[in-house]
């Protein structure tokens, strides 16, 4: 066992697992399971690193409130830095996203404010602007803060680099939805590990990194408008209706070996299969990710291996399509088997 001094502390150090069933012969594939963070996802590195590096600088103060545009995740890992350290939070969600996330949320103390799920990622990012503009809160500002990917350089690229030490690692899969992960990570990759080729996943009904069109945006790196190439998909968490400052960063940067494109259906399928064949209880941006990775394992040579984050836990998506042949009453092989013995027979549901 080992003693930390609060929560915080057990931000990282997540889980590289080997896939066995679901693996192509002859390709070693690897998953970092970021559910393992201790509200379940990627974000609680993001929250914790921006939240203390404007502590740092002198931006965030004590008594201050923290106010941030979310999609959940982001907004649950802040919900728990502010409340171990006593900030209070207001956090913007478009209505779109589930449910449990704002119910999380505000179990941990955060107030959540709802914009119109027709003005998308744009409209609850410049809410959230609005509300800080207006009550001189501290904006973290996740897309275009360097405290993001700074705090994935330090952490998550550094866990990969360790637990790779002296070993092959060929390619390197991720989403985006911030840009963090892949800013943070792709940077001390190309660096330190300049053989392993990184690869980003978006939606078949997001393609805006497949598109190669400029997202439009205002001189403090925001963007300013949706952009062209985005619709609407089930993939929370992934691509918003823009690409990010630090996502765009990455492109920039010129370390993309490739952009792979993945359908909601494959995301849910593969979410499904990890979880029945591998025991991998992840969510909808896990199963895109790996359906990617396994896009990557196609055209990899013999030997190779590949490297696939998995962003949070499945539990984020219980009233999402993702569990929407999963039912509450027994199914016809369950009430089979309960009537296979004699004892303890629930009576027949009456309409």
């Amino acid at each position: 066992m080992t003693r930390y001094a609060n929560i915080l502390e057990t931000v990282g150090r997540t889980p590289v697992v080997r896939i066995n069933k679901l693996a192509p012969e002859g390709i070693e594939l690897w998953v970092k399971v970021e559910a393992f963070n201790p509200l379940g996802s990627v974000k609680d590195r993001l929250a914790l690193g921006v939240i203390e590096a404007a502590e740092k600088s002198g931006e965030l103060k004590p008594g201050q409130t923290v106010v941030e545009a979310t999609s959940g995740n982001t907004g649950i890992g802040l919900a728990m830095v502010c409340a171990q350290k006593g900030y209070r939070l207001v956090v913007t969600m478009a209505e779109s996203f589930s449910v449990e996330r704002r119910k999380l949320m505000r179990f941990l103390g955060a107030k959540v404010i709802l914009t119109p799920a027709a003005e998308r990622g744009t409209g609850m990012v410049r809410k959230a602007a609005e509300l800080a503009a207006a009550h001189g809160w501290f904006l973290t500002r996740q897309f275009e803060n360097e405290a993001n990917a700074d705090m994935h350089s330090r952490t998550t690229a550094r866990e990969i680099v360790d637990d790779f030490a002296g070993k092959r690692l060929d390619w390197w899969v991720t989403g985006f939805g911030t840009g963090g992960t892949l800013r943070g990570v792709s940077r001390v990759l190309a660096q330190e590990r300049p053989e392993t080729k990184i690869v980003v996943c978006e939606p078949s009904d997001a393609p805006m990194l497949t598109s190669g069109q400029p997202q439009q945006s205002n001189p403090d790196g925001t963007a300013s408008a949706s952009h062209p190439s985005w619709k609407p998909h089930p993939l929370q968490g992934w691509s918003p209706d823009f690409i990010g400052k630090l996502t765009r960063d990455a492109v920039d940067a010129d370390v993309i070996e490739r952009v792979i494109t993945v359908s909601g259906a494959d995301a849910m399928h593969w979410s499904r299969q990890l979880a029945q064949k591998e025991g991998l209880f992840v969510g909808t941006s896990s199963g895109a990710t790996f359906a990617g990775a396994l896009e990557v394992c196609k055209a990899a040579a013999p030997g190779s291996v590949v490297l696939c984050m998995l962003p949070d836990t499945g539990e984020r998506y219980l009233s999402t399509p993702l569990f929407g042949d999963i039912g509450v009453d027994m199914n016809d092989d369950e009430l089979a088997i309960m009537r296979s013995t004699p004892s303890s027979h629930l009576a027949p549901r009456t309409a």
